[in-house]
């Protein structure tokens, strides 16, 4: 396999991947907190798990259907800020207050009224998410030009990413800590106020020290004006189509979609196996062991998985990496049978250095094979979409992500989850349990498949980038 050496110019400075990486992790620490927040619907506020899925799954939908939009929007913007700076800084800003907003529930209203307030206000959040989180995807992707400085430059974002995921479990301990909250909702309340506050100010660093790409041909932008509105319409519509026809970029989010699909589906399940399998339903007794368990996995994932994997993009190609590190995660799936064993919970941490490879391989090497997709689209289209591709893949995911939702509540009643008592019956646990393995396994294998004969290589991203700087020159920042 042919190597080429990067450029200094190529080179991303450590000050410009921190600041980039502290928007990813904030980007990260919205989901990774809404994800151990929403426990507090099922468990302390006595939801439906079904309407919890709901919850989950619905303005994520929305969210999924405004991506493109704003990717074209970022796309085409021009302002003396940039393309996609504005947009970061004024949505960091509205996810950050509307979380806090969203988690101002109380155990005395009704079921109905919880479920409709949350709602409400989780639809103007994701609206905030999406103008923040749409351009900074693309931002990563034109950051650099080179192959392998993209998969570094990836690997630091996804490596901060996972400070996130540190961190997010212990808002369980102390939502549920009795000497700092009187309840968990109350926990919730309080808490959402201080993680919203530090996503807004992580979110607007990227906006603050980043650079963008000049684009090299603004005559080919459309012209955002209501004027131009139907003339944007048919050309969002082609920018669609263009991006929907790329065929690699299609495998990648595919396997995206699998991956972080069956992933999302058993994330709370842990917790819940956790609590009513190890501890029998005691959550005083199950303590800080389910925050451990998330802390130690993003602490794996931090410092083994994303450095081997980043090694391994070297060394074998970001595809052979990403098949890999999915294999990988196969054992660790199948371990968590044995590792989760009520005579001795410190077994739950064996599994987690080989599962840890799939998400950590997954978005690491996802987004770095997406920026060389974007320079390929250039080459065959003539035009700069980082936006419309980020926003693309990012739709994928959160489409994963809001049936993962509605699935995993699903899964809960159908194998029998009670949320009004603390003791699960044996079969219910059983099932549970198989479902926590064979889901992710499943999607896994499956994504394998898809992303089988994806083929652009380091030699073949070198020639595109060869024949783009041939036509129009090298881009500057």
């Amino acid at each position: 396999m042919a190597h080429f050496k990067t450029a200094q110019e190529d080179i991303v400075p450590f000050g410009q991947k921190v600041a980039f990486g502290s928007g990813h992790l904030a980007n990260q620490l919205f989901p990774a907190a809404l994800g151990v927040f929403m426990v507090v619907l099922v468990m302390s506020l006595n939801m439906n798990p079904v309407l919890a899925g709901i919850l989950g799954a619905l303005p994520r939908l929305l969210d999924a259907l405004t991506d493109p939009i704003m990717g074209f929007i970022s796309d085409n913007t021009k302002s003396k800020w940039g393309r996609r700076k504005p947009y970061i800084l004024i949505g960091s800003v509205i996810t950050g207050v509307t979380f806090m907003i969203m988690w101002q529930l109380n155990p005395e209203n009704s079921q109905t009224y919880n479920f409709v307030y949350f709602l409400i206000v989780s639809i103007f959040f994701y609206i905030g998410y999406t103008i923040f989180a749409t351009p900074l995807i693309g931002l990563g992707y034109e950051m650099t030009p080179d192959y392998n400085e993209r998969t570094r430059l990836m690997a630091v974002s996804q490596w901060m990413g996972q400070i996130a995921w540190m961190i997010a479990p212990w808002f369980w301990v102390i939502i549920y800590d009795p000497s700092i909250f009187d309840s968990a909702p109350e926990g919730a309340r309080l808490l959402s106020i201080w993680v919203g506050g530090l996503c807004m100010i992580l979110g607007i660093l990227p906006a603050l020290f980043n650079k963008e790409m000049i684009v090299p041909d603004q005559d080919k932008m459309a012209n955002l004006s209501i004027k131009e509105l139907a003339a944007n319409t048919k050309e969002f519509i082609r920018g669609i189509k263009l991006t929907l026809n790329n065929k690699p970029f299609i495998k990648l989010c595919g396997a995206t979609f699998l991956i972080f699909n069956g992933f999302q589906t058993i994330a709370q399940f842990a917790m819940f196996i956790i609590v009513y399998y190890l501890f029998n339903g005691d959550k005083v007794a199950a303590g800080t062991w389910p925050a451990w368990f998330g802390t130690i996995s993003a602490v794996a994932t931090a410092i083994v998985v994303i450095p081997i994997v980043t090694k391994l993009s070297e060394k074998f190609g970001k595809k052979n990496a990403f098949i890999i590190a999915t294999l990988i995660s196969i054992i660790g799936y199948i371990l968590k049978w044995w590792g989760f064993n009520p005579a001795n919970p410190w077994l739950m941490f064996m599994p987690i250095p080989f599962l840890s490879f799939g998400i950590g391989g997954l978005f690491t090497l996802m987004m770095s094979m997406t920026a060389d997709v974007c320079d390929l689209d250039e080459l065959n289209n003539g035009e700069r979409r980082e936006g419309m591709f980020g926003a693309v893949y990012w739709w994928m995911v959160k489409l994963g992500t809001a049936l993962a939702l509605l699935t995993s509540g699903v899964v809960l009643s159908l194998v029998g989850f009670d949320q009004s008592v603390d003791a699960q019956t044996t079969d219910t646990l059983t099932n549970l349990r198989i479902a926590d393995i064979i889901i992710p396994v499943v999607t896994a294998l499956m994504a394998i498949v898809i992303v089988w004969k994806y083929d652009i290589t380091e030699s073949k991203a070198f020639e595109i980038r060869q024949a783009l700087i041939a036509r129009r020159g090298k881009v500057k920042h």
